[in-house]
């Protein structure tokens, strides 16, 4: 059993690092790479995950407020007239290509993809196209303007993110501003992405533990979830007013500078460098 000082840890860090373009699972699985603590699995990881998605709810509840109003005035029959039904069948349609190649995944397997290796060669070179898209891109668009091509899109985005060290946040963030949408608006679309899938695997894993009936285990991910969501509360709040004047770069720089150290240290030049 994981000590209650890891799973604090590996919360605040969940907690800060899922809204920011940095890859929150790919510093999850660090944590354990370079620290004494063990591989915390998947199952907590899922957990402090969903303290992050249940402060996502929290902070844009009026805007779940306003889907669910406009999916009982269109009698949830599928339509983009109505703004709250149009905001929740574009998360619908965006959550479909990552619910298609998890389960497709699935089957393979994904402890091949906890390496410090990949981690690094995907934190490096998401950055670098973040910074592509973020410098190079028009901020003339808001989700209102946002079609099915566009939605799509940005869904078909965060199937990358199920490769550690991709970001999901980061990602579908990127397709946005690829696709000119504004700063706030796109990571306002990239949060309110996050509640169905990871909402989903949530409960595919909380169902399981339930089954085993280990008490303990239980307590634990509880535990994990909420401190999860007090640290994601902040970080929702600073993102939103960060990205009210600035930009992604220091994000970019951030990964570009956590990349190269997890490349040099996975190719052995780090301890070359040190020796």
């Amino acid at each position: 059993m994981l000590s209650n000082l890891h799973i604090l840890y590996l919360s605040i860090l969940q907690g800060i690092t899922e809204f920011l373009p940095v890859s929150s699972s790919g510093h999850l699985i660090l944590l354990s790479k370079f620290t004494y603590f063990p591989d915390q699995g998947l199952t907590l990881d899922v957990a402090v995950h969903l303290g992050s998605i249940l402060a996502v709810m929290l902070y844009f509840s009026s805007d779940i407020a306003a889907m669910l109003k406009g999916l009982w005035k269109t009698k949830f029959i599928p339509s983009l007239a109505l703004d709250g039904a149009r905001l929740f069948w574009l998360l619908f349609i965006g959550t479909l290509p990552v619910i298609i190649a998890g389960l497709s995944l699935k089957s393979y397997g994904t402890e091949w993809m906890r390496s410090t290796r990949l981690i690094g060669w995907t934190i490096l070179g998401y950055g670098i196209l973040l910074f592509i898209a973020d410098s190079c891109s028009m901020t003339i668009r808001q989700i209102k303007h946002m079609g099915v091509v566009d939605a799509l899109l940005i869904g078909c985005a965060q199937c990358l993110a199920l490769i550690p060290g991709t970001s999901r946040s980061g990602i579908t963030i990127t397709m946005a501003r690829f696709l000119g949408i504004e700063r706030r608006e796109a990571a306002k679309f990239s949060m309110l992405l996050s509640i169905p899938t990871i909402l989903g695997a949530a409960i595919l894993v909380g169902w399981k533990v339930v089954e085993n009936g280990n008490l303990m285990e239980i307590c634990q991910l509880f535990d994990g979830v909420v401190y999860s969501y007090v640290a994601s509360i902040i970080a929702i709040y600073a993102v939103m007013w960060w990205l009210k004047k600035s930009t992604f770069l220091p994000f970019v720089i951030y990964r570009l500078a956590l990349g190269s150290f997890l490349l040099l240290d996975s190719y052995g030049y780090l301890h070359k460098f040190l020796d």
